[in-house]
Order: C-alpha cells, then structure tokens, then sequence
C-alpha cells in the first residue's frame, strides 16, 4: 500500500494503481471528470498509462451543469 493525496485527503491505495483504476474505485460513473496528478492534467486516453507513487498530490473533479 502507498499514501497518496487524494482530493486535500491522504488515501492507503494498492502499489500498482493507475489513474485509470483510482478513478474507477471512486465510482464516477458516466460523469464527466478531470484528473490531475502533481498538478499535471492527465488526458482521458493516458490515464490507464499513470501509476501512482507513494506521496502523489490527485484531484479528481466532475463536471457539475449550471448557469
């Protein structure tokens, strides 16, 4: 397990765990979201490619419609 900040909040994930899979465990559904990793925003295509480390900043946001 390795320490990651998810959201402002520490989060215990497994080692091997992509962007891809952390967002799937959040369970977002057919949301529309962003995610950025050590403030770097990780495109939809490449997030099965970003395996989290040990003390990684993530903020994983969705879309919210509004005016």
């Amino acid at each position: 397990m390795i320490s990651i900040n998810l959201n402002g909040q520490p989060k215990e994930i497994p080692g091997d765990t992509t962007a891809a899979a952390l967002v799937e465990s959040l369970e977002i559904g057919r949301r529309k979201f962003a995610v950025e990793v050590n403030r770097e925003v990780v495109s939809a295509h490449r997030l099965g490619e970003v395996i989290l480390s040990e003390g990684d900043e993530v903020n994983v946001v969705t879309l919210v419609g509004g005016g």
